[in-house]
């Protein structure tokens, strides 16, 4: 079952039709308006239909997706945990992985997306398309890594941080808690917790809450 029924989530069915091998009961959406849809041929359900699948009968699959439901993610993710369900990591079968690459729960790898050696990926985050990690970054938990984003060796990035599209990281650098970095954005020094920067260098812009 895929959580939401917005763009993210028809991405993630996508990944799984050219993986091949899973078969989704459906999307499960709180939005009355998108229920009944059919997206790729797999319909759109309401919240409660969830309650038909306990944990030990489906495996539940994120598909909350935008900068600015970072904290819905987040909480729809533990939501979840509590009630004793697992969710399952998607890996597009065009993704590079180097040896010694860990991921956690949850963790979404999207097509063209390249992740280097001795890289770690905390769990519910998202390495979104053609998103290149090189080696020995360390990736936290709820991190979104926008499309095209590009973070060089050893850096790291904080939980539920957003690193925007075609963004860029240099070596070594390390990105806060909750920071967002704004797309287009070249980040050459550390950024604090909860930091919103943005630029070429990148520079603080405003704080972020989460």
């Amino acid at each position: 079952m895929i959580i939401g029924a917005g763009g993210h989530a028809a991405v993630l069915l996508d990944t799984l039709i050219a993986q091949g091998e899973a078969e989704v009961v459906g999307f499960c959406d709180i939005d009355p308006a998108r229920r009944g849809m059919v997206i790729f041929g797999v319909t759109v359900f309401g919240e409660d239909e969830l309650s038909k699948y306990p944990p030990s009968r489906v495996v539940l699959i994120n598909g909350i997706g935008t900068v600015k439901a970072t904290a819905g993610r987040c909480a729809v993710y533990e939501r979840y945990k509590r009630l004793e369900y697992s969710f399952a990591s998607v890996i597009h079968p065009s993704v590079l992985m180097g040896c010694g690459v860990s991921i956690n729960e949850g963790v979404q790898l999207m097509a063209g997306a390249i992740v280097q050696p001795r890289t770690v990926i905390g769990e519910n985050s998202i390495v979104n398309t053609g998103a290149s990690i090189d080696h020995d970054c360390n990736i936290g938990k709820h991190v979104h890594l926008a499309p095209g984003c590009t973070l060089s060796g050893d850096v790291r990035v904080g939980d539920g941080s957003h690193v925007g599209t075609a963004a860029t990281i240099i070596e070594g650098v390390s990105i806060g808690l909750g920071v967002t970095v704004a797309a287009g954005s070249v980040v050459i020094r550390d950024v604090p917790d909860r930091a919103t920067v943005a630029g070429v260098p990148a520079r603080s812009i405003a704080p972020q809450t989460l």
